[in-house]
């Protein structure tokens, strides 16, 4: 097909536009909201390659397993699309001991895993005191992991109490910049509570990771551009994304879930604009579709969270509807994962894989 000197010219601003960003590492919010909206599936497949070749010049072909713990899903937060929410009355709840979590790390360890995220509802029931005293045994026991919370707002006290027990990564998704969209999800609680903790997070220390949901009810390229700014100008070593996943069990069952062209192309537009960042293929990106991680992987992504979370309470902590919590993600088919990333073209690297942001 012959394309009109309009097309040309549109395809040129989009290619001129994808090579600013791989040089530069940034956009005006303009650029970015207008190669949103007009980049085709051609251009794509270019900008692709591009964030792929980024992730190469400072990854490799590396992409770190980080072992999986779902030690709670008691929650005291309202969060809307979330099937552990406080008023979720259907969820059978549950708890690890501090003996399942230390032994789930053994194993973990035996496996060959030296990060350990340790992630849960906002439960009262994990002090600073609880927390401390078991991240302090895994440090003892395996003095050469690394300690991942994900664990929701706290404190500064309490992160700094934390940092200093031993953690060094701390997971807490920002969810969106629109601050009207943020209320509606959160009734009880506000956008500017959780910007502050992850300040605080990056001021202490931690490897910071943020992220946000794809595809929310109403989302436009606008909230897009505003989340990619966000993320830009925090400058987190971690950023996790993924679809929003709709849950039987909340009042949001009846909206569309996000999809999973859009979620990679913002991963792309991620690792452009953070070249140096951890960038995980969630497992939300493989519950969505059965090349999700593949594709992530492929476009830049380069971290995996293989499930480490006894059996028994894996179906538990279900945060959103038909979630990938055996075969492939789990910790029992982690030959299986390697051989999968290995057919990719990549290869699984089993040590702490931290964000080349802290050099």
């Amino acid at each position: 097909m012959i394309k009109t000197c309009e097309e040309e010219a549109k395809n040129k601003r989009i290619v001129k536009l994808i090579n600013k960003l791989y040089i530069e590492n940034d956009l005006r919010d303009d650029e970015l909201l207008w190669l949103i909206d007009n980049i085709d599936d051609e251009s794509k497949r270019y900008l692709f390659a591009l964030s792929e070749d980024t992730r190469r010049i400072y990854y490799g072909k590396s992409v770190y397993l980080r072992g999986l713990i779902e030690f709670t899903n008691y929650c005291r937060r309202e969060c809307k699309y979330c099937g552990i929410n406080v008023f979720n009355k259907s969820v059978k709840r549950y708890r690890l001991s501090k003996k399942e979590i230390l032994d789930t790390c053994i194993k973990g360890n035996e496996l060959g895993f030296k990060t350990f995220v340790l992630q849960g509802g906002e439960d009262p029931y994990f002090t600073d005191k609880i927390i401390c005293d078991i991240v302090t045994s895994i440090k003892k026991m395996i003095p050469d992991c690394a300690v991942t919370l994900s664990v929701g707002e706290r404190s500064y006290d309490s992160y700094k109490t934390l940092k200093i027990a031993g953690v060094d990564r701390f997971l807490l998704r920002h969810e969106t910049a629109n601050e009207e969209l943020y209320r509606w999800l959160h009734p009880y609680s506000y956008l500017h509570s959780r910007v502050e903790c992850l300040k605080n997070l990056k001021s202490l220390g931690y490897q910071t990771g943020a992220g946000f949901m794809v595809g929310l009810p109403w989302y436009k390229s606008e909230d897009y551009v505003k989340d990619l700014r966000f993320l830009k100008n925090l400058q987190p070593e971690m950023v996790g994304i993924g679809p929003y996943i709709t849950h039987e069990d909340t009042s949001m069952k009846n909206y569309k879930s996000g999809d999973l062209e859009t979620t990679l192309l913002m991963l792309a537009l991620i690792r452009l604009l953070l070249p140096k960042v951890l960038l995980p293929a969630t497992t939300a990106l493989g519950s969505i579709s059965p090349d999700g991680r593949r594709r992530g992987i492929e476009l830049g992504a380069n971290v995996i969270m293989p499930n480490l979370t006894p059996v028994v309470n894996r179906g538990n902590y279900s945060i959103y509807n038909n979630k990938k919590i055996s075969g492939s993600e789990s910790a029992e088919a982690l030959q299986m994962i390697k051989d999968d990333i290995n057919s990719y073209g990549y290869y699984c690297d089993m040590g702490r894989g931290d964000s080349k942001m802290i050099y």
